[in-house]
């Protein structure tokens, strides 16, 4: 059994750094109650709640969620990497979907420390440690610095390698990424930066630069999910609904085919995409606007041809025509992503969500896509998981 999925309500609240959020508690409960208020309904309506974090004890939902209400309802605590708040929505959905539930929360927060990820438990293997050892065995690890960059930096150059661009090339994501958060309110870093700006600042792996990186920053946001008939009953507006959804994790070849691409979530994107559109009925030239997971600008570059958007190889070419921008083929991250709002790791992917529901009912202002009827998401943890969404606009 499968139903019609509808976006009924989403909610966010403004990013922020670290040290500077309010408590955690107060960001979940915040964007949970805009975007039950966004569906025009009661916390005790939500039968069932999904809250994604990383950074956090357990049982930090249920902690969250006593601020909005105590229903009685499941709450189930979700940590995924770096796509844990599309792994929310995604059980969520599925929920809905099956008819376990007429109507569901997903929520994701993060309260996150200054400064680049880190191993918390020093004593045990870390997650992503076919990701390391692949990139050891291909370009060496620098073991004074950050794991993160590196894994994604070796991939950048492994694509410049293969296709001859120029390191001006990702930069030129960074320009645009802060062209469109001049235009959102909630992205923190809105001002405007120059492809020199962004060579120019401190390297942090080749070619990546400073700010070609996401930051860490606090935040949360929030999407409740419910059936058609739910939303009929309760006046809901219906327009936006979930047309595919598909999680992915890594397949047999992608940490040792000596190609860090591949190891950072090509794989997974490409082959979750594909699926997402069979699902759905619909091409990647049918999509007008994209949420995509921008944790580095090298990640953007081979999203693009990843999700389908342009040909193996021209994306130095998609980039250069502004075929990634207002005016061109299709606007991808709109909102700024993860290089101009940060990325608060469980409150990304419901965050995505908020700005392509918006999008689809045309309430994003300045940064509007006109027309849009048709929106992807792409949310990427390494470890692995990838969730790719579709979302249509009736």
């Amino acid at each position: 059994m499968s139903r019609t999925v509808v976006v009924a309500g989403v909610g966010m609240v403004p990013f922020a750094k670290p040290g500077k959020s309010d408590p955690y508690t107060v960001m979940a409960s915040t964007a949970a109650r805009t975007a039950l208020a966004d569906a025009g309904i009661a916390y005790h309506d939500a039968e069932q709640v999904y809250v994604g974090y990383v950074y956090g004890d357990s049982c930090a939902g249920q902690r969250a969620m006593y601020e909005v209400g105590l229903s009685g309802a499941p709450i189930i605590n979700v940590n995924n990497n770096c796509a844990t708040g599309s792994t929310a929505l995604f059980l969520a959905r599925q929920a809905v979907a099956s008819g376990a539930v007429e109507c569901a929360l997903a929520v994701g927060f993060e309260q996150m420390i200054p400064g680049p990820l880190i191993k918390l438990f020093q004593d045990r293997p870390i997650p992503t440690e076919l990701v390391a050892g692949a990139l050891d065995r291909t370009d060496g690890i620098d073991k004074g610095a950050p794991l993160a960059p590196q894994y994604f930096a070796a991939a950048g150059r492994h694509y410049m390698k293969e296709h001859g661009i120029k390191p001006s090339t990702f930069a030129k994501i960074s320009v645009k990424a802060r062209k469109h958060a001049s235009l959102n309110p909630f992205a923190i870093f809105r001002e405007p930066v120059t492809e020199d700006e962004v060579l120019a600042s401190p390297a942090v792996s080749d070619p990546l630069t400073r700010l070609q990186c996401c930051p860490p920053t606090c935040g949360a946001a929030a999407a409740v999910i419910c059936s058609r008939d739910f939303a009929t009953r309760h006046g809901i507006d219906a327009r936006v609904t979930i047309a595919a959804q598909v999680m992915a994790t890594d397949i047999p070849g992608t940490f040792d085919a000596g190609n860090m691409m591949r190891s950072v979530g090509y794989d997974m994107a490409k082959g979750a995409a594909q699926r997402a559109y069979d699902a759905a009925g619909i091409g990647p030239e049918d999509v007008d606007v994209v949420e995509l997971h921008d944790c580095f600008t090298a990640n953007e570059l081979i999203a693009y041809e990843a999700l389908g958007l342009t040909p193996e190889g021209t994306a130095e070419r998609f980039i250069v025509e502004g075929d990634n921008t207002f005016g061109g083929k299709v606007v991808t991250n709109p909102s700024g992503g993860l290089l101009s709002k940060g990325h608060p790791l469980g409150a990304t992917g419901l965050a995505q969500c908020t700005e392509l529901t918006w999008q689809l009912r045309g309430m994003s202002g300045a940064r509007q896509v006109e027309g849009a009827r048709i929106a992807l998401q792409h949310n990427l943890g390494l470890g692995g998981a990838c969730v790719i969404t579709l979302y249509r606009a009736d």
